[in-house]
């Protein structure tokens, strides 16, 4: 494999990864609430901000992606709690519009507390390469690759081993059943939209060396993980990731190698993904 294609595989399966995270907190609200979270960007590059203005204070970067991440977990339940919960027993386009308001005011927030101009953001890893089976790939990449499905893995495993995956689960699959055996639906739905914050704030702290930290750094990252999201049918958080690998990879490729539309080729190929899905996986 020569080293541009060794090195656009490596850029591809990190933004996949991005994709993959962000998609995967779009399934987990969808899946507990009905509604598709249009502010699941937003919020993490807002969270972004957060881990970056922690080290720039002076914390250690995995102290402040940690305390970044569990704000974020808190932020996601209050939204739940304060703004979606009272909109959920009416039609559920009420919510979803809400959420699109809420993309809107934290952008304006970021921009308002930290500007439009690109900060400087750590990675998990240094710069340089790393040798690997004989290649040589970026450190960058390596570390969101790492770091990001690892952090799906063990969501994973928590979603599927324990008593919290399990009322996840249940009060998903069927809420009037799961209340009248005692699952505390409206609970774990708040657990739901904390837990698609925390991993959105991971894939947003993720994001800032790949795509440079700055209000709305997630616009077409938000396009492309509805793409993979509508490729897990809105409701496979098993199959949220994958998608996103593999649609990081195709457009990295597609983008590399196919020169028309002046650099509108990936969003426009992006939209093709999600329009496609969503046809594909109406009734």
């Amino acid at each position: 494999m020569s080293v541009s294609l060794t090195n656009a595989v490596a850029a591809g399966l990190a933004a996949g990864t991005v994709y993959g995270l962000l998609a995967l907190g779009i399934v987990l609200v969808h899946r507990a609430s009905g509604v598709v979270n249009l502010a699941q960007g937003a919020f993490a590059t807002l969270s972004a901000f957060v881990c970056s203005s922690l080290v720039v204070h002076g914390w250690a970067f995995w102290p402040a992606l940690g305390a970044a991440v569990v704000l974020s977990f808190a932020g996601g339940a209050v939204v739940h709690r304060l703004l979606v919960r009272p909109l959920e027993d009416g039609p559920l386009v009420a919510a979803t519009l809400l959420t699109a308001g809420l993309l809107l005011a934290a952008d304006g927030l970021a921009a308002w507390i930290w500007g439009y101009g690109i900060r400087p953001s750590r990675r998990p890893l240094a710069d340089g390469t790393a040798s690997i089976l004989g290649l040589q790939l970026a450190r960058r990449d390596l570390g969101v690759l790492v770091v990001g499905l690892g952090a799906a893995l063990v969501l994973g495993l928590v979603l599927r081993r324990s008593r919290i995956g399990l009322g996840l689960r249940a009060a998903a699959a069927n809420p009037v059943a799961a209340r009248y055996s005692g699952v505390h639906v409206g609970s774990y739905t708040t657990v739901a939209w904390g837990l698609a914050a925390a991993i959105g704030a991971l894939a947003g702290i993720l994001a800032a060396p790949l795509f440079g930290l700055r209000p709305g750094m997630l616009h077409l990252g938000l396009l492309y993980a509805l793409a993979a999201a509508a490729l897990a049918g809105l409701d496979s958080a098993v199959l949220a990731v994958p998608a996103g690998l593999a649609l990081g990879l195709g457009l990295e490729l597609l983008g590399r190698h196919v020169h028309v539309l002046h650099g509108g080729l990936r969003p426009a190929a992006g939209l093709a993904v999600l329009a496609a899905a969503l046809l594909v996986r109406r009734p």
